[in-house]
């Protein structure tokens, strides 16, 4: 059994990696999130909830207290300040293990049309700021993972394929099921993964863009 701190709970990945780890662990969840009024919890035993800001320091180092494992679900334009944050507040709690969600496309790993697509679609700010963000996580002396997915759906489906940083980019989108089933891997055998930058793709999903565009 591990303490896990999942931060921006509210998320739809972190709500669906949440229900997964009730059903499937026996961990206990501290949900972080902004406005905590937001989220009804099922298993008051097993699950605590938290309102605080990921840019805040303080905020993040008093719901690190007694974690093993902390998994980001965070998202917004000042993601680089929270990545900073984050980072120096598992330092300050001695906490190492980090699972952190980012996105396709910030090493410019997507090849082809669909990469192009990708820039036209999310330059301008957005992987710019996902990027530093990640440069930060790896920067850190962190047991990190990051996740990099590729576009996301609601399809209720597990399948998807990994790559590593340095190899190019497979597929165009994955479920968010499947994002949260790794999750939920990484989770409950920690050692996977150490150090590593996963881009994660449903198989056989190639083409200029994903389906559902």
């Amino acid at each position: 059994m591990a303490n896990v701190l999942i931060l921006g709970a509210h998320g739809h990945i972190a709500q669906l990696a949440e229900k997964q780890l009730l059903k499937e662990t026996t961990h206990h969840l501290t949900l972080f999130l902004r406005n905590a009024k937001r989220l009804t919890i099922t298993q008051p035993d097993r699950e605590t909830v938290i309102d605080g800001d990921a840019a805040n320091t303080a905020d993040l180092a008093k719901a690190l207290k007694g974690i093993d494992i902390v998994y980001a679900n965070l998202a917004g334009s000042n993601i680089e300040a929270q990545a900073k944050a984050v980072v120096a507040a598992m330092d300050q709690a001695g906490v190492k293990r980090l699972i952190w969600i980012s996105t396709l496309g910030i090493y410019d790993e997507v090849p082809g049309a669909f990469g192009q697509w990708n820039h036209q679609m999310l330059d301008g700010g957005y992987l710019e700021t996902y990027a530093a963000a990640a440069k930060v996580i790896e920067n850190s002396d962190l047991a990190y993972t990051i996740i990099r997915p590729a576009w996301l759906s609601n399809k209720d489906v597990v399948s998807y394929e990994t790559t590593e940083k340095g190899e190019p980019f497979k597929g165009t989108e994955v479920s968010r099921k499947s994002i949260a089933d790794l999750v939920v891997k990484l989770i409950n055998d920690p050692s996977q993964a150490v150090g590593h930058s996963l881009g994660v793709n449903q198989p056989h999903t190639d083409g200029p863009k994903p389906s559902f565009y």
